[in-house]
């Protein structure tokens, strides 16, 4: 069993909106295998609370607008460190940079085949790694 096209085009979707709001190390998996309550997982990560919280409203505007998706579960408003967005055929994790190395969720879906996404989405991997060298810090860094 794979994804869903609608639960592809539904992580496409909320990958570019979140790399239109600077999220980084935007990666997608398809679960679809290994869970039956859902085909696909999103990640994504910011630097700071109020840039989660800001990724995760995006998200949520762009596949309400776009296609007419609402999220039946939406979790972690309250702190804003790690927002859940479930939308039943694809759960959202917006993580901040810190809960995303210290839960290292990729390391528990590394087997699940990785979901292709939006050159753009993509492209914010590769800019967030290369702010943190720049800034002699080493955000992004999952190893």
């Amino acid at each position: 069993m794979t994804a869903t096209d609608r639960s592809i085009e539904l992580i496409n979707a909320a990958a570019q909106a979140a790399a239109d709001r600077l999220a980084h190390d935007i990666i997608a998996y398809d679960v679809s295998d290994v869970l039956s309550i859902t085909d696909a997982f999103l990640l994504a990560s910011a630097p700071n609370d109020r840039q989660v919280k800001s990724i995760v409203d995006e998200i949520e505007e762009r596949l309400q607008k776009e296609l007419g998706a609402k999220p039946v579960r939406r979790e972690g408003d309250r702190d804003a460190r790690w927002i859940l967005l479930d939308y039943v055929d694809i759960v959202i994790h917006v993580q901040h940079s810190e809960e995303r190395v210290f839960y290292a969720l990729e390391r528990l879906w590394k087997d699940c085949p990785e979901i292709a996404l939006p050159e753009d989405a993509v492209k914010t991997r590769g800019r967030a790694e290369e702010h943190a060298q720049l800034n002699g810090g080493t955000e992004g860094d999952q190893s």
